[in-house]
C-alpha cells in the first residue's frame, strides 16, 4: 500500500509519524508533497518519497491523504484531476463535505472523509469517521489500523462529521483553558507554577483514562470522589454556581454550528 500526504504540517506530521513508529507503514512506502520546503526536507531524510507536485503525488500512490487546511483545499484539489481515477482518498480537511472534495477536485475516485485532532501528536488522538465511506474493505480496514495506531476511532454518519469537529476536533483546545485554570489556582493558594501545570494535567489525563477503561458514565465516576461534606462536593457546588456545565455544552453547539458554516462557504 503506497500512502501519500498532501501536506504534512502538524496534523498530516502527526499521522505520518505514527504510522511509521507504530509499524502500520513503512517510511518507503510514503510519499509526500508540501509547499513548504523544510517539511519536504524533514521526510525525505526520514527516508518518504517526496513528489514534484500534487499531481505527481497521485500518480504514485493508492492512497492520497488530504491534510491541506481548508482555505486551500480547492486550489490543491484541483491539481489531482484524472490522476486520482480509480483511487482513494482520505481527507482530514474540517467542514469540507464529501460532495465538496469531489467537486473540487474532479476525476473517479473512492473517499472517506474523518475529523482528527491534535493529540495525535502524542498519539492520543481522537479520529471520527464517515461510515458512508465507498472504500473497500481493505482500504477501510488500512484506516482504521493506521488511525487506532495514534488514538481511538469512532464511524458515525457524515451528517455528524461537524459535530465531532466542534467536540473532539476542538475540544482540547477547551481543556487546555481547564488546565490553566486549574493550575492558576493552585498557584494562587501557593503551589509553584510547574508542580500546578504538572498536577492539573496529570489529572486530567487521568480521569479521562478512568472514562476510557472502566466503562462508567463520568457522573457515577465524580460520585466517587465527593465524599459528604469535603471539599471536593464543595467544588463541583461551586463549578454548578458558575454555569460551568451549561458553558461547556454551549460552547459544543456553537463550534459544530461554525464548523457547518465553513463547510458552506467552501
Amino acid at each position: 500500500m503506497k500512502l501519500g500526504f498532501l501536506g504534512a504540517g502538524a496534523m498530516g506530521g502527526a499521522i505520518l509519524n505514527g504510522a511509521v513508529k507504530s509499524g502500520v507503514i513503512k517510511a518507503e512506502d510514503i510519499y509526500v508533497y508540501d509547499v513548504v520546503q523544510e517539511i519536504s526536507d524533514k521526510y525525505r531524510e526520514m527516508g518518504c518519497h517526496i513528489a514534484e507536485s500534487a499531481k505527481d503525488l497521485a500518480e504514485s500512490v493508492d492512497i492520497l491523504m488530504s491534510c491541506v487546511k481548508p482555505q486551500y483545499a480547492s486550489t490543491a484539489l484541483s491539481q489531482l484531476g484524472d490522476a486520482m481515477d480509480g483511487k482513494a482518498m482520505i481527507s482530514i480537511m474540517a467542514g469540507i463535505s464529501t460532495d465538496s472534495i469531489r467537486e473540487m477536485t474532479g476525476g473517479n475516485f473512492r473517499l472517506l472523509r474523518l475529523m482528527p485532532n491534535t493529540p495525535a501528536l502524542v498519539n492520543e488522538g481522537a479520529f471520527a469517521l464517515d461510515s458512508g465511506t465507498d472504500l473497500t474493505e481493505d482500504e477501510k480496514g488500512f484506516a482504521e489500523k493506521l488511525f487506532k495506531s495514534i488514538g481511538i476511532v469512532e464511524w458515525m454518519p457524515e451528517d455528524l462529521i461537524d459535530t465531532a469537529c466542534g467536540l473532539s476536533g476542538a475540544g482540547p483546545a477547551y481543556i487546555y483553558l481547564v488546565i490553566e485554570a486549574m493550575a492558576d489556582g493552585g498557584v494562587a493558594k501557593g503551589l509553584p507554577r510547574k508542580t500546578a501545570q504538572n498536577l492539573a494535567a496529570q489529572t486530567v489525563l487521568g480521569a479521562a483514562k478512568m472514562v476510557l477503561e472502566t466503562g462508567e458514565h463520568p457522573g457515577y465516576l465524580k460520585d466517587q470522589v465527593c465524599s459528604p461534606g469535603g471539599n471536593t462536593i464543595i467544588g463541583v457546588k461551586t463549578l454548578e454556581e458558575h454555569g460551568v456545565r451549561s458553558a461547556f455544552i454551549n460552547t459544543i453547539i456553537k463550534a459544530v454550528e461554525r464548523a457547518k458554516e465553513i463547510g458552506k462557504n467552501k
